[in-house]
């Protein structure tokens, strides 16, 4: 009876193993990604080897292993990708992926090598490295662009139109007096023929039209007296 005892607990010890933990971590693409993993130290007797393994965890050592330790140092590292950055010699054997992928997704094995028969401490992690973020933001940018036709200048040409007021009738030369029937005749003259000016092509010198009808009303106006004083 006592040897069909020992036999079934040593299948059941056998088929079983040890007791596994799985954990979920997630990260992001291009960003390092930690991987926890921890055993209590005791004393410096305590400290141990473990190793990481691309896989679960089998019944002994590592499956696909990745990075090994004795628990002081590192004695095999398949990539440099793959560090161990935290205080190995106080139990911290957390696995860091430096700059991680989509590739890198999948189950990894934390293996701590504990003395005595299955007392290994096995921990399963499924990581999940996801697509890198993409800013929606996009950088502004100012271009100012100016073109101009071959031959020509970038400066416009503008056109100033000069408008002179017309000359008043309390702005006229003053003459000696006349008859009634004289000046106004004379002033109708002098205003037609400063609206002729005016609308003549040679606008440039708007000045010498108005001095010549002033001088053709002076003229007309003296005609008129020297008329006037014979008859």
């Amino acid at each position: 009876m006592l040897p069909y005892i020992c036999l079934s607990w040593a299948l059941l010890v056998l088929f079983t193993g040890s007791t596994v933990s799985e954990f979920v971590v997630k990260g992001e693409a291009g960003q390092d990604v930690t991987v926890p993993c921890h055993y209590h130290v005791r004393n410096k007797n305590a400290i141990t080897s473990m190793c990481w393994g691309r896989d679960r965890c089998p019944n002994s050592k590592c499956s696909r292993p990745i990075i090994w330790t004795d628990g002081w140092r590192v004695t095999e590292q398949h990539s440099s990708r793959y560090q161990l950055k935290g205080d190995l010699q106080k139990g911290d054997v957390s696995l860091t992926i430096v700059n991680a992928t989509e590739a890198d997704s999948g189950i990894y094995c934390c293996r701590v090598e504990l003395p005595g028969w299955f007392n290994d401490q096995l921990i399963n992690h499924k990581v999940v490295i996801n697509k890198a973020r993409i800013s929606t933001a996009r950088p502004h940018t100012y271009t100012s662009e100016q073109t101009s036709a071959p031959g020509s200048t970038s400066e416009s040409s503008s056109t100033v139109t000069r408008t002179w007021p017309p000359v008043s009738a309390s702005e006229a030369p003053q003459t000696a007096p006349t008859p009634s029937s004289g000046p106004s005749d004379c002033l109708d003259v002098a205003s037609n023929l400063q609206n002729t000016s005016v609308s003549l092509p040679s606008q440039q010198h708007p000045e010498r039209g108005l001095y010549i009808g002033i001088g053709s009303c002076a003229a007309l106006l003296l005609i008129l007296v020297l008329a006037l004083f014979l008859t």
